[in-house]
């Protein structure tokens, strides 16, 4: 089998600077404490702004998620999820808020009690033709990112002060202008995330070999599972033996070095792009303490998370690495 390299630079980037999104807009839900929805999974990437106020997001695959005015939450697989002003608040199915409480002719939602007002953009998407679809499975399953106050993405902050003023003058059409809003905002903030893992030279073709492939996928969409070559060749129903053989043949190196590129991959985007603690990350890419995740990135990039962090992904690893 051939040996799968990293695509040229100008082929990645050229990549990236093509992905374009394109969004629906479902509501602008203006909500008054106490309040709390739930959304129904489906086969649709969903996004939620955060325009004012603040709220919690609770998915399946992760822990609750606290977001303030200006943050943004991609769910890349479209899971089950819930939002709501407070951990204990009721929730109520997402259709049956919107049945209750029918849309406005700008498609805004206003529902609630009667105290601390949180105004979401809440939408679905899908990356444009032109990206292949295993794009996505580089992102996990709920990305948390600091549009404001997080240095890489900080050019989104006048795409963000014109949200916030549509959602102000509730004109005719603002949904709309929400929608080609939505487009560039969250094109930009993927772009942003999966600028980390062209770094760690995770932008590959997808293999030939379909049962590597679907190790791979599994890798990507559970980094924090602790997995044994064992789990990984059971899973795709090879014996251990012929798993490594044909992984790197495939890949060209182990499946436990792969996995290993992939969790501080995705360790050095959410470095970039959220305000998450060391600790929170270590958590979710599968190395459970601070100190076993500074050790293991120290390793692999010659820096720590937080220099990284400081310089907001703008030192390339090759640089680290020559430095």
């Amino acid at each position: 089998m051939q040996l799968l390299n990293t695509p040229p630079r100008d082929t990645v980037t050229e990549l990236l600077t093509a992905l374009t999104v394109q969004s629906s807009v479902y509501c602008l839900s203006e909500l008054r404490a106490p309040w709390g929805f739930e959304v129904s999974g489906a086969n649709v990437a969903k996004f939620h702004l955060v325009l004012e106020g603040e709220c919690w997001l609770h998915a399946d695959s992760v822990s609750p998620v606290r977001l303030g005015a200006g943050e943004l939450v991609i769910l890349s697989r479209g899971e089950r999820h819930i939002m709501r002003d407070e951990k204990d608040s009721p929730v109520v199915g997402l259709d049956q808020l919107i049945a209750d409480h029918p849309l406005d002719s700008q498609a805004r939602l206003q529902c609630g009690g009667t105290g601390s007002l949180t105004r979401l953009l809440c939408g679905g998407f899908e990356l444009g033709d032109a990206i292949p679809a295993p794009l996505l499975t580089l992102l996990p399953r709920v990305l948390h990112m600091d549009a404001v106050s997080t240095g890489v993405i900080t050019w989104l902050e006048p795409v963000f002060a014109l949200v916030r003023h549509e959602a102000d003058r509730a004109d005719p059409g603002a949904q709309a202008m929400f929608a080609k809003l939505a487009d560039v905002f969250l094109a930009q903030a993927l772009r942003s995330y999966l600028i980390g893992a062209q770094q760690a030279g995770l932008l590959l073709e997808p293999p030939a070999d379909h049962l590597i492939n679907s190790a791979i996928a599994l890798i990507r969409e559970q980094p924090a599972r602790q997995w044994t070559v064992e789990a990984l060749a059971n899973h795709v129903g090879m014996s251990r033996t012929l798993f490594c053989t044909r992984f790197r043949a495939t890949v060209g190196e182990s499946p436990m070095r792969y996995l290993t590129r992939v969790r501080l991959g995705q360790a050095a985007g959410y470095l970039t792009t959220t305000k998450l603690s060391v600790d929170a990350i270590a958590r979710r890419t599968g190395y459970g303490t601070s100190a076993a995740l500074s050790k293991a990135f120290r390793r692999e990039y010659e820096t720590s998370p937080g220099r990284y962090r400081e310089n907001r992904g703008t030192v390339r690893i090759e640089e680290i690495r020559s430095g």
